[in-house]
């Protein structure tokens, strides 16, 4: 399967299961297209007809270079993987997702947690829970030795305490145990100090910070429990982290709702800010949710990827780039296999625990009882469920098995294809649109550094 299209002045062609680029003037994209549709003689013709410039000779020349890269399994090269996702995945744990708690000190309207609770009464974990959980990722990690904890709510820091307990008691065992323990923090940022500040940069391998962007979109959701904006509390405070951490281990990610489809403007006010690892998400919400993202956006928001690839091109070359999470594409190395076939490990290798030490396949599924996996004390207990996350793959769904795309999603996300498709193999239509479109803008950026701009 090879994927074609055209951006950012140039003719780009994918080759879908061995991940080869090709940059191609008009005539080879053209011959590309039709190749496997056509004969020698009738890609001949056509080609003639097309583009009568171009002798029989160089189209000639062309089609063998085409059979070449075929041959060499550049283009058109089959799928050879299908067998290896069917040896399922690893069941061993690597790391988990830790609501500390399901408290929040903001009233975010589109939360998915509403407002940080996950659908209960707002409960903070406790130290022996904390201490409780690293010893069962340790007791599950198999030969894994370098495990992940990320720190999430609600509000973390509205349980700091317990979050120091942890990491306190996980470096304590991390000789004995032979592991690594490597720390994220997730923060609306409200509490942040120079305490706080001096425990992330010693400790937190990756620091979160909720920003939506300019002053008036972060404060239309973000808002205070007084009905006030966050904006004017959280980025100097943004600012002063990101400072004493060098630029470094952090990222500033916002979320982007119909109220701000033209959302390139707000991730440039906040490369503006200083701050160069930037995300910007898609609201996670019911379709029926006033903020929500629907198909009929889709126009925009395409135009809004294109125009924010372009923008980060040119000021990379002015010396004032900026990262963003989307389009960080690694196309020499990248993740395993395993990885492009099966996704993050959510509800094997991944896991969320909640408060009172209850395990989820990740945090978007917490408070639904439906995916109850077990318990910290007692471990995976509902084995039906585990199962079906194991054996979930990007040839377990028709759309996705046949979708371009495929290892660079690697299914998507299993929470939001359940919440518009009810089950865990389908696919969030919107959202495989989207993730489609960055895949293309983050090609088209590597092409066009690699050949030194666009072409005109």
């Amino acid at each position: 399967m090879i994927h074609s299209y055209k951006l950012g002045g140039f003719n780009i062609v994918l080759d879908t299961a061995s991940g080869s680029i090709h940059s191609v003037d008009d005539v080879a994209f053209d011959a590309i297209d039709v190749y496997e549709r056509e004969t020698k003689t009738g890609l001949l013709s056509r080609m003639r007809e097309k583009h009568p410039a171009v002798s029989d000779e160089d189209i000639s020349e062309l089609i063998s270079d085409i059979d070449e890269l075929k041959l060499r399994g550049k283009l058109f090269s089959p799928d050879r993987f299908a067998e290896i996702a069917k040896s399922g995945k690893d069941k061993t744990i690597k790391a988990l997702c830790m609501n500390v708690s399901h408290v929040c000190n903001m009233t975010c309207s589109y939360c998915f947690a509403g407002s940080g609770e996950y659908r209960g009464a707002g409960t903070l974990m406790p130290l022996e829970t904390g201490k409780r959980a690293i010893d069962f990722l340790v007791e599950n990690s198999g030969g894994n030795r370098t495990l992940d904890v990320d720190f999430f709510g609600g509000e973390p820091l509205l349980n700091m305490g317990v979050v120091k307990g942890i990491v306190g008691y996980a470096r304590s065992i991390e000789r004995e145990s032979g592991n690594r323990f490597r720390f994220t923090l997730t923060t609306n940022g409200l509490l942040i100090d120079d305490d706080i500040i001096d425990f992330a940069n010693k400790e937190m391998h990756n620091v979160v910070l909720s920003l939506d962007g300019l002053p008036e979109t972060n404060d239309r959701f973000r808002r205070l429990r007084d009905g006030g904006g966050s904006y004017a509390d959280i980025v100097p405070k943004f600012k002063k982290l990101v400072e004493a951490r060098r630029g470094r281990g952090y990222y500033i990610r916002g979320t982007f709702t119909n109220r701000n489809l033209e959302f390139t403007e707000d991730i440039l006010h906040t490369a503006d800010l200083g701050f160069t690892e930037l995300s910007m998400e898609p609201v996670v919400s019911k379709p029926d949710a006033p903020y929500g993202l629907t198909m009929d956006d889709l126009p925009v928001l395409f135009m809004q990827y294109e125009k924010l690839a372009a923008e980060m091109l040119k000021r990379e070359k002015e010396g004032r780039g900026f990262a963003f999470y989307h389009y960080k594409l690694d196309l020499t190395g990248g993740p395993c296999i395993h990885k492009r076939l099966a996704g993050c490990g959510v509800g094997t290798e991944y896991l969320a625990v909640t408060p009172d030490g209850e395990l989820y396949p990740c945090h978007q599924f917490v408070g639904n009882e439906d995916f109850l996996m077990g318990d910290i004390r007692l471990g995976i207990t509902n084995a039906e469920l585990h199962e079906k996350f194991i054996g979930r793959s990007i040839y377990t769904c028709a759309e996705c098995r046949d979708c371009w795309a495929r290892y660079y999603c690697s299914g998507g996300c299993a929470a939001n294809a359940y919440n518009s498709s009810d089950v865990i193999n389908g696919v969030y239509k919107l959202g495989c649109e989207l993730f489609k479109k960055r895949v293309e803008c983050a090609i088209m950026m590597k092409v066009a550094k690699a050949s030194g701009g666009a072409e005109q």
